[in-house]
């Protein structure tokens, strides 16, 4: 999709309260709850990941830093109209070049039970059982950077 571009902004940017509209309307809503409830704070140390189409943001996903050696996965978010084009893969790629790039070994996250497909064809694990978060079924996945020996 040689229209679509990534980057990445920070919570500082003009273009955080688009991606804060985008995560409320498909993370939030569908499960009748907001992130106008919820700390936000996080988010400030947060790697932003946005895509954005003719300068519209139709997705997004945040790396949190958690120890010097893993990050988390976050927040990942793709509006319906744009989801099964790619635009998840192209910010999960992104993500990860850049975890690996700044010395992390290894990405986790909190997978919803419905998408956690999504990331096993993108080589992550499930460790541990199915939880529950924001109400619904998750599972906690990782992947390790790829040795290149």
């Amino acid at each position: 999709m040689n229209d679509i571009t990534i980057s990445i902004i920070s919570s500082a940017s003009p273009k955080y309260q688009p991606v804060f509209d985008l995560r409320d309307e498909i993370l939030r809503k569908p499960l009748g709850l907001s992130l106008k409830d919820e700390d936000m704070s996080r988010d400030h140390k947060n790697i932003i990941f946005i895509a954005e189409h003719n300068d519209k943001i139709i997705g997004c996903v945040l790396l949190e830093p958690k120890d010097p050696g893993t990050a988390q996965l976050r927040a990942m978010a793709v509006y319906n109209e744009w989801q099964g084009k790619g635009i998840g893969k192209m910010l999960v790629q992104a993500l990860e070049d850049y975890a690996w790039q700044n010395n992390y070994k290894k990405i986790i996250l909190h997978a919803r039970k419905v998408i956690h497909p999504f990331y096993l064809s993108m080589n992550y694990t499930i460790v541990g059982d199915e939880f529950k978060e924001v109400g619904i079924p998750h599972f906690h996945m990782e992947k390790a950077e790829p040795s290149f020996t």
